[in-house]
């Protein structure tokens, strides 16, 4: 039992230290704004990750392409390996480290948002996807450790969760974006 309780601890913790820095708080917002901002032009939000990233990337994709607080419009939001069969083949034929980067390159235009999660920051696939969505003059945010690796030299903004736990930085990427979806429903979709 020791341990279960060591996990709420060192969440709460984790969550306490990224809400007590105004500077973290205010990458949310900021990464709300760009979200928005593309949108409001007929923009789309993008979303890569690996593992539990992945899983993280489809379920920020659909809070916003379905729904998130409450019935509106839907919005174009997609994570980026969904299409199993262009996830197979490319892995395949080029490289499993090539997989995002590709369907940036074929779906990311100008006005569209990258979200990168990584806990390390450091993901292949993923680095090489921001690196091609900067080719395309796209945003890109990441969603990463406190190192922030490669991600936080690469993105126009990384929002760092201040641990080394892979399980915490994930409890917390998903309550990062569901804080970003919120603002981004209340903006376009007012009550």
């Amino acid at each position: 039992m020791d341990f279960i309780i060591k996990a709420f601890q060192e969440s709460i913790r984790v969550k306490k230290a990224f809400f007590d820095d105004p500077e973290r708080m205010e990458l949310i917002k900021t990464a709300a704004e760009y979200c928005i901002e593309s949108l409001e032009q007929g923009g789309k939000i993008l979303f890569c990750g690996n593992g539990g990233s992945a899983s993280d990337a489809q379920h920020l994709a659909a809070e916003l392409s379905g729904r998130f607080q409450y019935d509106r419009k839907p919005l174009y939001a997609e994570a980026l390996h969904v299409n199993t069969s262009f996830l197979t083949a490319v892995a395949n034929d080029y490289g499993y480290e090539e997989v995002y980067r590709r369907m940036v390159e074929a779906a990311g235009r100008r006005i569209d948002v990258l979200i990168a999660l990584s806990t390390s920051g450091n993901s292949p696939n993923v680095v090489n996807a921001v690196r091609q969505a900067k080719e395309q003059h796209m945003i890109t945010i990441g969603f990463t450790g406190e190192n922030g690796g490669k991600l936080a030299e690469l993105c126009e903004l990384c929002i760092r969760v201040p641990s080394e736990n892979t399980a915490r930085i994930q409890e917390m990427h998903i309550l990062i974006g569901h804080a970003i979806c919120e603002k981004i429903e209340r903006t376009l979709f007012p009550q």
